[in-house]
C-alpha cells in the first residue's frame, strides 16, 4: 500500500516537476499506432440510470467525468520508474498521457427515506482526480492510472444530487438520506490494464471487424479487484484509428481517441463484457478506517455493454448501454444505466 500511495501522489502532485526531458524512449519501440502525434482530446462523460431506460435513482445512480487526453505530451519521470518496477509496462514513442476529474454517486433504492435501510447499500459519493498513461508495445496496449480523491460528505454528493433534482430533473424526488452517507476518507487507486486490439481482425467491403480481449488489476481503498473481458468493434476500414469511448471506473475504460475523418464523418459500433473478481468495494464494504454501514458484496460482478460512437469533423458523440449484475446480497435488480460522451479534438 505504501508503494501505491507514493506512486499516486507522484503522478498527481508533481507531473510538471517530474517531466523527463533527458529520458529516452525504448530503442525497440513499435510503429506508432496513432498516426497524428499532435492530437489533444477533451471528453465529457455522463453516466446515469435515467439514460439507461430504467430511470430509477438507486445503486450506481450517476457518474460524471471530464477527461483530457494528450497524445504528444512528454512522459513524467515517474512513468519510467513504473516501467522499471512493472515488467509488463514499457515507455516508447506511442506513449500518451491523460487526466481526469470526476464524481460518482451511489444511493439505496428509496432515496426519499431519511433513515438508512439496513438491507440496502450505503449512501456514498466519490470525488477524484486521476492521471494515466497509455502505451503500445508489440501486439498490446497497456494502461496505468493513478487516482486520488475523497469519499464522504467532502465529495459533495448531497449538493450535487439535490441541485440536479431541483433544477434539471424537476420531476425527481428530493434525496433525503444523505445524512447516512459514508464518512470522509481519502480515496486512492492504482489501476493497470492490458488489451490486445488486433487479437482478431477481419477486413472486407470497406469494414473492419475486431475482437479485443483485456485483463487488469486495480488496487486501493476504493476498489481492489482483478478483471478480464473482451470487446467487439465494427468500424470503417479507412477510419481504423479509433478507440472505445471513455467510461467511468470500475468499468473497463477506453481512451476515447479518434482522428478527424477524411470524409468529414465516421462511426464506431461496439459491444463487450467485463467480469470483475472483487476483493474490496468501499461503496458496499463501508469505510476503511471508521465504522459505517455496509452490506455483503458479491465477489463476482459482470458488466455487459453495447453502443455507438459518431464522429463529425473534430467532434465525437457516443452512447453506451450498460447492464451490471447484482453487486450485493439483497439487491432487488441488476443495475441498468446509460453512458453519454462528448469529445472534441484540437
Amino acid at each position: 500500500m505504501k508503494f501505491i500511495v507514493v506512486v499516486i501522489l507522484s503522478f498527481l502532485l508533481f507531473p510538471s516537476v517530474l517531466l523527463a526531458e533527458e529520458a529516452e524512449p525504448e530503442k525497440d519501440a513499435p510503429a506508432k499506432p496513432i498516426s497524428d502525434r499532435d492530437g489533444k482530446i477533451i471528453t465529457l462523460v455522463i453516466e446515469n440510470d435515467s439514460i439507461g431506460f430504467q430511470g430509477d435513482d438507486k445503486n450506481y445512480t450517476s457518474g460524471v467525468s471530464l477527461n483530457y487526453f494528450d497524445v504528444s505530451a512528454k512522459m513524467p519521470i515517474i512513468a519510467y520508474k513504473l516501467a522499471d518496477y512493472i515488467p509488463t509496462f514499457a515507455i516508447n514513442d506511442s506513449s500518451s498521457v491523460f487526466y481526469t476529474f470526476g464524481q460518482n454517486l451511489y444511493t439505496p433504492s428509496d432515496i426519499t427515506q431519511s433513515t438508512q435501510n439496513p438491507d440496502d447499500r450505503p449512501w456514498a459519493a466519490h470525488l477524484y482526480v486521476a492521471m494515466g498513461l497509455v502505451t503500445a508495445t508489440d501486439d498490446h496496449i497497456d494502461e496505468v492510472e493513478a487516482s486520488v480523491g475523497v469519499v464522504g460528505p467532502w465529495a459533495l454528493g448531497k449538493q450535487t444530487q439535490t441541485f440536479v433534482h431541483k433544477y434539471i430533473t424537476t420531476d425527481s424526488p428530493t434525496p433525503e438520506g444523505w445524512s447516512n452517507q459514508l464518512n470522509n476518507e481519502p480515496a486512492l487507486l492504482l489501476a493497470w490494464q492490458r488489451r490486445f486490439p488486433e487479437y482478431f481482425a477481419a477486413r472486407g467491403a470497406g469494414l473492419s471487424l475486431g475482437l479485443e480481449p483485456h485483463f487488469g488489476v486495480t488496487l486501493g481503498n476504493v476498489y481492489t479487484f482483478a478483471n478480464a473481458g473482451f470487446s467487439l468493434r465494427l468500424i470503417p476500414e479507412k477510419d481504423i484509428w479509433q478507440d472505445a469511448p471513455v467510461r467511468v471506473r470500475p468499468a473497463s475504460p477506453g481512451t476515447g481517441f479518434f482522428e478527424v475523418p477524411p470524409k468529414g464523418w465516421s462511426w464506431y459500433l461496439f459491444a463487450g463484457m467485463d467480469v470483475r473478481a472483487v476483493a474490496h468495494n468501499i461503496f458496499l464494504d463501508g469505510n476503511t478506517f471508521s465504522d459505517s454501514h455496509s452490506v455483503d458484496k458479491k465477489y463476482l460482478v459482470m458488466d455487459a455493454n453495447a453502443g455507438l460512437a459518431l464522429t463529425y469533423d473534430q467532434y465525437r458523440i457516443s452512447y453506451t448501454f450498460v447492464y451490471r449484475t447484482k453487486e450485493f446480497d439483497g439487491q432487488e435488480d441488476p443495475s441498468v444505466f446509460g453512458a453519454l460522451s462528448f469529445g472534441y479534438r484540437f
